[in-house]
């Protein structure tokens, strides 16, 4: 089992950069594929960024193809989310999930796919 609490969010201005971080405990975070999702008020959940557990393969959805990039640290058991060029579409509440993965290089982009879920973390951005 792993819990997931997620940091780094916050009220920023269009155009900045931010950097999400989502920390998971248990000693056996490499064996998760690790994922973020989003959601809007009054919007359904929203795939964000996947990656799996060796950290080689990564997949993003079309929204933020170009300025997300997902990463993770095994040894420090975090998974990061750099956001660049924020505009206010990227407000939402933010959350990572984690999945045991026994295919070392293997994402999931479906919720559902995911067993565990942080608490989110909001990011509002301004225009």
């Amino acid at each position: 089992q792993v819990q997931l609490a997620e940091s780094g969010g916050g009220l920023v201005q269009a155009g900045v950069s931010l950097r999400l971080s989502c920390a998971a405990s248990g000693r056996t975070f490499s064996s998760y594929a690790m994922g973020w999702f989003r959601q809007a008020p009054g919007k359904e959940r929203e795939f964000v960024a996947a990656i799996s557990r060796n950290g080689i393969n990564t997949y993003y959805g079309d929204s933020v193809k170009g300025r997300l990039t997902i990463s993770r640290d095994n040894a420090k058991n975090t998974v990061y989310l750099q956001m660049n060029l924020l505009k206010p579409e990227d407000t939402a509440v933010y959350y990572c999930a984690a999945r045991a993965a026994f295919d070392s290089g293997r994402y999931y982009i479906v919720g559902s796919d995911y067993n565990y879920w942080g608490q989110g973390t909001q990011v509002t951005v301004s225009s």
